[in-house]
């Protein structure tokens, strides 16, 4: 599945080779250890929600398989979602 923008917090996913669900929770990620690595979302199990930081998952948009369900949209989320997309670009091209 082609995925254009970034999905809203709360949109629920499979991902490719996944076997549960999972809810988006933040963007643009990082591992300590792997500094070099961006991530696009950062989500947790769905329907469990966050448990504690090792139950993360750190995928990008080419990973999603399904969308279950799309987060909340609003104005404000938009305009961040865009701000996250440059952000994301500009850092990919360091």
């Amino acid at each position: 599945m082609k995925i254009e923008g970034l999905l809203p917090v709360g949109s629920v996913v499979m991902l490719k080779e996944g076997t549960h669900r999972v809810m988006i929770i933040g963007y643009c990620q990082r591992l300590v250890n792997e500094p070099e690595k961006l991530y696009d979302y950062v989500g947790c199990l769905f329907p469990e929600g966050f448990l504690n930081a090792e139950r993360n998952f750190l995928f990008n948009r080419e990973q999603i398989d399904q969308v279950f369900h799309f987060g909340y949209q609003s104005e404000g989320q938009m305009a961040y979602v865009e701000k996250i997309e440059n952000a994301i670009l500009k850092l990919r091209q360091e």
